[in-house]
């Protein structure tokens, strides 16, 4: 008898599916939470990032920062970042999870923001809002097309 568990994403929740970075960009979604409400009370919430294609790290320059950030209108004209993390580019590798808290406070919208730097920088990550209790520090993940004989 073997149990396996599988992790579900609501869709709504996806901020990137597989996105492919090589330059400083937001998240291709963005999440309507319906009204100026708080997330984080409760049940607290984490941006999951999970590295599809492994980041750059050729000439050792590349740096790699996810923010979350939040505003009261779709265009995040006056955004609130409320999750900031650095993360190295050797440790983004294919299949690799992060898992970034969130703060408590947000507006009505929330989006990710990925800020690439460098000679190369290039990383490909679907990212989607998660409620802490669902993640799993045993989870295993593994990178788009991975196939197991």
């Amino acid at each position: 008898y073997r149990s396996e568990q599988i992790m579900m994403i609501d869709h709504q929740e996806v901020l990137s599916d597989a996105q492919a970075l090589t330059a400083t960009a937001d998240s291709t979604n963005h999440r309507d939470l319906g009204s100026d409400r708080d997330i984080g009370r409760g049940e607290p919430m984490a941006l999951v990032l999970i590295v599809d294609v492994a980041a750059d790290t050729t000439t050792g320059d590349e740096t790699y920062q996810f923010q979350v950030e939040t505003d009261d209108n779709t265009s995040f004209t006056s955004s609130t970042i409320i999750a900031d993390r650095t993360i190295a580019g050797s440790a983004l590798t294919a299949g690799s999870r992060h898992v970034i808290p969130l703060a408590h406070a947000n507006e009505r919208y929330v989006q990710g923001v990925y800020t690439l730097a460098g000679t190369t920088p290039s990383v490909t990550v679907t990212a989607f809002l998660q409620p802490m209790s669902m993640i799993d520090s045993n989870d295993v993940t593994y990178p788009n097309g991975y196939t197991i004989a």
